[in-house]
């Protein structure tokens, strides 16, 4: 069962969660386990509709997980990664600002500030912290600038694939140019899966989970597919860090911090240990097979480094 539940971020800013596993048998937090119907965040239904406090009658909880998207991404895509983690923990996958079902405000703002608020609110309004993130590219910058900020709130961090150095104006030209090559509109999701798997022309070798990857932020419009992100709005959420380095703030996350990098991926080894021999309590892991979209590409040796991370780092999820 898939359950959404609504936050509000900075500014207002309306923000779609989502729980992709069925909820443990009794309360569940902010939804209502046998009609579906959303709840205000952080309290907890009881069959039949009376709401109580987050504290809820069973007391204790399960730990939380809150898992956060990179750019054009969106929650689904963590949707087989919350499902095993449902077993054990409560895992809430958030649709970030621009991205999936949350708002995408024309004038944003759509800078740092702005996506650490939202998931700081995210976390105290679903009541997970001190909660474990894992973040995947854009996303795992966000969880530890969090973490940096509050670290009350983070009490372990996992960061898939994403460079703490500065990317620079190069990098933010060729994503531009990037945007304009797509030949959108799509006729079907199956010519997005071709193209982003087999045909885009900065692929070095096909690659049918990147192709799925990008299957899932589509959508149809009246000629054809299109994202369902505006590609400005990318750019503009994305100039905010390209140009700055972001080792002082990873040299302030206090928690146990998992980075992980596909062997194939955007974050290069030398730069993952050095990450790692900056976080006071850094732990390194890479997965063969793998590329930039370590969960997509590799679901299972995803699962083998970061699943024994989380049983260690919050061992009350046992």
């Amino acid at each position: 069962m898939v359950r959404r539940i609504n936050v509000t971020g900075a500014g207002g800013i309306r923000l779609a969660a989502w729980e992709f596993a069925d909820p443990p048998k009794g309360p569940v937090d902010g939804v209502d386990s046998e009609s579906g119907a959303e709840a205000p965040a952080g309290s907890v239904v009881r069959p039949g509709g009376e709401t109580s406090g987050p504290a809820g009658p069973q007391g204790r909880r399960p730990p939380g997980v809150l898992l956060l998207h990179g750019l054009m991404g969106r929650a689904s895509h963590w949707a087989e990664t919350a499902r095993w983690l449902s077993g054990r923990y409560r895992a809430v996958a958030v649709d970030q600002r621009g991205h999936g079902r949350s708002d995408k405000p024309g004038d944003g703002p759509y800078d740092r500030e702005a996506y650490v608020e939202d998931a700081e609110a995210a976390l105290e309004q679903l009541d997970l912290a001190p909660a474990a993130i894992i973040g995947h590219s854009m996303g795992a910058l966000t969880a530890w600038q969090l973490a940096a900020k509050r670290p009350d709130l983070v009490q372990a961090l996992v960061i898939s694939d994403m460079r703490a150095t500065a990317l620079g104006e190069q990098s933010q030209s060729e994503w531009e140019a990037w945007f304009k090559s797509w030949p959108v509109p799509f006729a079907t999701l199956g010519d997005v899966r071709r193209w982003f798997g087999e045909d885009d022309p900065i692929l070095e070798r096909t690659n049918p989970s990147r192709g799925e990857f990008f299957a899932e932020v589509m959508a149809e419009r009246a000629d054809g597919w299109r994202p369902a992100f505006s590609p400005r709005q990318m750019l503009r959420a994305r100039e905010t860090w390209v140009y700055d380095a972001h080792w002082d703030e990873l040299a302030q996350v206090q928690c146990p911090t998992l980075v992980v990098r596909g062997i194939d991926g955007e974050l290069g080894r030398a730069e993952a240990q050095e990450m790692v021999r900056v976080l006071p309590r850094g732990i390194y892991a890479e997965v063969q097979d793998a590329g930039h979209l370590v969960h997509y590409d590799q679901p299972e040796g995803w699962r083998r480094v970061v699943e024994p991370f989380l049983q260690h780092a919050l061992p009350s999820g046992s």
